[in-house]
């Protein structure tokens, strides 16, 4: 499995982006997809994820904000209101019967 994310960039606090997360290769054998961040010098947290069958989840920081969505081999994240804590770099993750499966992260930085 091959994931390639995009649609990072900078934006004001306040203001809105949404990433992308296509996949490639043996997409039949994904269970669930996810969006994680990492700050600097802080762990990787998970940011949202959602399952085969659509069920979705947040870190209690995105509730109301962030929506992840699904369309086809592609994984978006619509961030609305963001704040200067978002900044992170973003990436797409996903878990099949084989592994667990990383893209290469997009910087998300928010000016206040």
């Amino acid at each position: 499995v091959q994931l390639q994310a995009s649609g990072g960039g900078l934006v004001q606090a306040g203001g809105y982006l949404r990433l992308s997360c296509a996949a490639a290769g043996n997409i039949a054998s994904i269970n669930t997809r996810a969006w994680y961040r990492q700050a600097p010098g802080k762990e990787r947290e998970l940011v949202a994820r959602i399952t085969r069958a659509g069920n979705t989840d947040y870190a209690d920081s995105v509730k109301g904000r962030f929506t992840i969505s699904r369309n086809g081999n592609t994984v978006y994240l619509q961030m609305n209101g963001l704040k200067p804590e978002d900044t992170a770099v973003y990436l797409c993750n996903a878990l099949s019967t084989w592994g667990e499966y990383w893209g290469q992260g997009t910087q998300v930085t928010v000016s206040s």
